[in-house]
């Protein structure tokens, strides 16, 4: 019977979705969790549902989920006596784990020599040599200085990539073409390397014009028992970070796949791995693969690899760390139909993928997939932290169906208030070369123009807006023919449009702007989804309003609209088109005018009350009064019509 090292509560060095995952493992398996927050995650998900929490600091990561005292501190305070890194943050800190196991708290993950050992790329490649892996081509070795590096890159030959060997995520990465770039690529990539790793320490390597991005994922216990439960297509990226990944990798050779899972095995073995980790591979065109490197953790995209296994990765982590060995063979191990993932983002395309900070107005995950989050509605994405708000993953018994799936689930998802990639995910799993299967990492890069398309203004949009407006009970709402003026304006532009929406019957709008005009019916509106027909062609929309903020789902494309009909009618009075309109709620008074009257600027129309306020409504221009479909004591609701002028 081997030894164990026997652990009953967790605290999670983690934050967000990752953090709830974990604690839905640690429970099933009865263990309990602490979770640790900053000043911005205070109401936060994770600190809700684990059975402790403990504030360690301010918003910036430094202050807090990177700040390893205050993480151990809040580890001894809380009675822990095991610590899981998740993903991101300390998880391949080798002075993280050390000081773990230094305060007798037993690290979820390998041994803080074999994180310093495969956290430097340089060094990683060097241990892959000699441990029979295939590396790319390149330099690895400790000389920094500027000419040599050139000398080194004009020796591989252009391209040529430049690394950073202390992290990853893109950052300290840059692609150079020829030997003039070389200079400016080095140090802008080691400038990066420093800021973000503390490290400038570069390495080179031969660019692989075309590569597949292929991962293995391994499970090892301390007893040398390791085994890969399949491979993960990453090749979907942007900014070198994935955003669609898929298992197993489609259009794979079968002898290729063998050889990269014992490959991935191998390496384990080679230094003593413990747990969960990947080995992240790239693959030419040629059917050749070639290590990059190692993450020492769990993934972000570890949930696809569980839909095809029916493992549970973090219980597997957990077991391994406290002695068990595995109770898997390679043998025994049962790929069972096709995973995708697609990761979430709020950030703007158009913009280079710049992420986006601020408040989620309205979050409607799919009910249909399964769903990874730690956000709801009413939450704010911080500035602070990753901009990845949300997986969802769906499984199939082959690609196909899982993809359908998939679609589907995109389009019952819905984030109000915030840019995201939703759009951009869309496009690239209809795109036919990822419906073929097997696009390089250069996909979303090589075909920009179609995958990123920037939102064209459409009249439609703003004409179910615009109705959606006016769709109140009609006998407080509009009068039967009488078109009410709704002002509208996309949500980046100052300047507003005016729409006219006329209750025709029941639940039928005639909406004119720009001199189109739309019959439009809202067929039900229940909720935040709701169906229409334009023109009698029948669509779902989803729909939130809040305050002057009514934001829109229509035909794949996101809309948001500032509501200005207020501002507006407070100067209706002054239009030129003679309807006098409600500037809110309220009763209408008195009425000093009649129909047939002729009228001067000024002269007064009617006088209406609000919140024991009375607000008199003036002729706007000299003329005559053609009708008032008011009197005295009505109850009229904002925007409605309460006099119709003719200019003299």
């Amino acid at each position: 019977m081997p030894t164990l090292t026997p652990f009953k509560k967790i605290l999670i060095a983690n934050r967000s979705e990752i953090a709830l995952r974990i604690i839905r493992t640690a429970r099933s398996m009865g263990m309990a969790t602490v979770a640790i927050y900053s000043a911005a995650d205070r109401g936060a998900q994770h600190v809700q549902e684990a059975d402790e929490a403990v504030f360690i600091g301010e918003s910036e990561p430094a202050a807090s989920y990177l700040n390893i005292d205050k993480v151990i501190e809040a580890a001894l305070a809380s009675g822990a006596d095991a610590v899981h890194p998740g993903y991101g943050f300390l998880a391949e800190n080798k002075a993280f784990a050390a000081a773990c196991i230094a305060h007798g708290l037993v690290f979820i993950g390998p041994s803080p020599e074999v994180i310093e050992s495969m956290g430097d790329k340089a060094h990683a490649k060097q241990l892959m040599r000699d441990a029979g892996v295939p590396c790319i081509p390149g330099y690895d070795g400790e000389q920094q200085a500027p000419d040599a590096l050139q000398a080194e890159a004009d020796r591989i030959g252009y391209p040529v990539m430049i690394k950073a060997t202390a992290g990853g995520g893109g950052r300290g990465m840059r692609l150079v073409a020829s030997g003039d770039q070389f200079r400016n690529a080095l140090a802008s990539a080691q400038s990066e390397a420093q800021a973000s790793f503390g490290n400038s320490h570069v390495l080179l390597e031969r660019a692989i014009q075309h590569p597949r991005h292929i991962e293995i994922q391994i499970l090892a216990d301390r007893h040398g028992n390791a085994v890969h439960l399949g491979e993960r297509d990453c090749s979907v990226q942007r900014r070198h970070q994935k955003i669609i990944e898929e298992a197993p990798a489609p259009n794979l050779d079968p002898a290729t796949r063998n050889a990269m899972g014992q490959a991935a095995v191998q390496a384990a073995r080679s230094i003593g791995y413990e747990g969960v980790g990947t080995l992240e591979f790239l693959l030419d065109t040629d059917g050749s693969f070639y290590f990059m490197e190692m993450n020492t953790r769990l993934q972000v995209e570890h949930s696809v690899t569980e839909e095809i296994t029916g493992l549970d990765l973090v219980g597997q982590q957990i077991l391994a760390a406290q002695g068990y060995p595995l109770a898997l063979t390679q043998d025994a191990i049962q790929l069972q139909g096709h995973a995708i993932e697609v990761r979430l983002c709020a950030e703007d395309a158009d913009q280079d993928f710049m992420p986006q900070s601020g408040r989620a107005a309205f979050w409607h995950p799919p009910r249909q997939a399964r769903v990874e989050c730690a956000i709801r509605s009413g939450d704010s994405i911080s500035p602070y932290y990753d901009s990845m708000f949300a997986k969802i993953i769906t499984h199939g018994p082959d690609r196909q169906a899982a993809l359908s799936r998939m679609r589907q689930a995109l389009d019952d998802t819905v984030m109000f208030g915030l840019k995201t990639n939703l759009p951009l995910l869309h496009r690239c799993l209809n795109h036919p070369d990822w419906i073929q299967g097997g696009v390089s990492t250069r996909f979303v890069g090589d075909n920009k123009d179609s995958l990123v398309v920037p939102a064209v203004a459409r009249h439609e949009p703003l004409a179910i807006a615009a109705a959606f407006k006016c769709h109140q009970p009609h006998a407080t709402r509009l009068r039967r023919g009488l078109p009410a003026l709704v002002q509208l304006s996309d949500r980046t532009q100052d300047a507003a449009t005016q729409v006219k929406v006329t209750w025709s019957s029941n639940q039928d709008y005639d909406v004119v702007l720009d001199g189109g005009t739309y019959a439009l019916t809202i067929l039900s509106a229940d909720g935040a989804a709701a169906r229409i027909a334009i023109n009698g062609k029948e669509y779902k929309v989803w729909r939130h309003q809040e305050g002057p903020q009514s934001y829109l789902r229509w035909n794949g494309q996101d809309y948001a609209f500032v509501d200005k009909t207020r501002e507006a009618h407070k100067t209706q009075d002054a239009a030129s088109d003679g309807l006098i309109r409600a500037a809110s709620s309220c009763k209408i008074a008195a009425v000093a005018a009649t129909p047939g009257m002729t009228v001067r600027q000024g002269d007064l129309i009617l006088t209406t009350e609000a919140m024991k306020t009375e607000y008199q409504h003036l002729a706007p221009f000299d003329g005559t009064v053609r009708e008032i479909p008011v009197q005295k004591g009505d109850q009229v609701s904002e925007g409605d019509v309460l006099a119709m002028l003719d200019p003299a």
